[in-house]
């Protein structure tokens, strides 16, 4: 059935967004400025700059020769299109260590795209060649990362690692069919991938399918390696770190049970109220230097009880759904406004001292 609600939703919220950062940026960047004044001292004349953390997957290391001693040999994925409607995923993944040693390896699956929510769910991992397969599960910012190894002990050279989970809610309906859009191996691997195959598997005939690998956004299609009625393979070599096998799939209409698509509530959920004490609080920082300013216990107290709105509103989404899934209500704008009025009363005091 066509998802109404989901389609509504996603247009109120495409439609709210745009509102959002000139009412709160100017908040976030009181508050952040007040913030930096207070915390950091200002950088020492001569001070070497910091070096940046990488992030990501397992970070490649390189050689003497500055290649990368790492990557994966092979990257099998088979994508199983369940009739209940549920994507069932296997991944068998070689990868060489080469001669620095590791705990493991880490897989980056999406829960979140955008407003779309994914349920990841029954994740097992195992190992062919022998090396630690525990798997260690934690939600990062939109994905589930996947931790395969062991704290005792590092691996090295050639191992390979088995990856099975599932993910419900990945279909999405459309007039006349289900559609399903899937990144097969993702983008998160740092090293390079030198072959790589996905495999389509459907309860029935699947008559449109495509892939393209690449980096996000590519439009290189995969190689079709075979056609069955009811599997499609495609295969690609060398893919470069970051880059990924999207695949996407067409089925008839009730074809699977296809579960609605899940969406987050809508981040901007405040009403007249909230948004006139946000816009209210911007009008009286503007006004501040012109006027008495209280004293500075004034501004922390309005700024920690501004805290505490936010924190009250956002408590039970981010309890129930993680970090991203929270939405301004009346609360958590009454909450800014606060904020933004005794930053700015910090931000008063801190200049007349100078």
């Amino acid at each position: 059935m066509f998802d109404v609600r989901g389609r509504v939703r996603g247009a109120a919220i495409a439609a709210g967004l745009p509102l959002l950062p000139a009412l709160v940026l100017t908040s976030l960047v009181l508050i952040s400025l007040v913030l930096i004044s207070l915390v950091l001292p200002p950088p020492a004349r001569g001070a070497a700059e910091p070096v940046p953390a990488v992030s990501g997957t397992v970070p490649p290391p390189e050689t003497a020769a500055g290649e990368l001693a790492e990557s994966i040999a092979t990257y099998d994925v088979v994508l199983g299109l369940g009739a209940d409607g549920v994507l069932r995923v296997r991944e068998t993944i070689t990868y060489d260590f080469g001669e620095s040693g590791r705990h493991g390896i880490v897989r980056l699956v999406p829960f979140r795209r955008g407003d779309r929510l994914y349920e990841v769910r029954d994740i097992r991992t195992s190992s062919s060649t022998g090396a630690p397969a525990r798997v260690q599960t934690m939600k990062l910012l939109n994905d589930v990362q996947i931790s395969v190894g062991g704290r005792q002990g590092e691996v090295r050279g050639r191992q390979a690692y088995v990856i099975e989970y599932e993910v419900a809610r990945a279909f999405t309906p459309r007039a006349g069919h289900d559609a399903l859009t899937w990144d097969a191996i993702g983008t998160g691997w740092d090293v390079p991938i030198r072959n790589a195959a996905v495999r389509v598997e459907a309860p029935v005939p699947l008559r449109h399918v495509t892939c393209d690998a690449g980096a996000p956004g590519a439009t290189t299609r995969c190689l079709r390696d075979r056609d069955g009625p009811y599997a499609v393979d495609f295969i690609q070599r060398n893919l470069a770190p970051h880059e990924g096998m999207k695949v996407r799939v067409r089925l008839p209409e009730h074809a699977v049970a296809a579960q609605p698509p899940l969406y987050v509530p809508p981040r901007w959920a405040g009403g007249w109220p909230g948004t006139a004490l946000l816009a209210l609080s911007l009008g009286m920082v503007a006004l501040l230097p012109r006027r008495p300013v209280p004293r500075r216990r004034a501004g922390l107290g309005l700024a920690a009880a501004g805290a505490l709105l936010v924190a009250a509103d956002a408590g039970d989404e981010v309890a129930a759904h993680g970090l991203w899934a929270f939405s301004m209500g009346d609360r958590c704008l009454a909450g800014l406004a606060l904020m933004t009025v005794g930053a700015g009363v910090l931000c008063v005091h801190r200049f007349r001292a100078r």
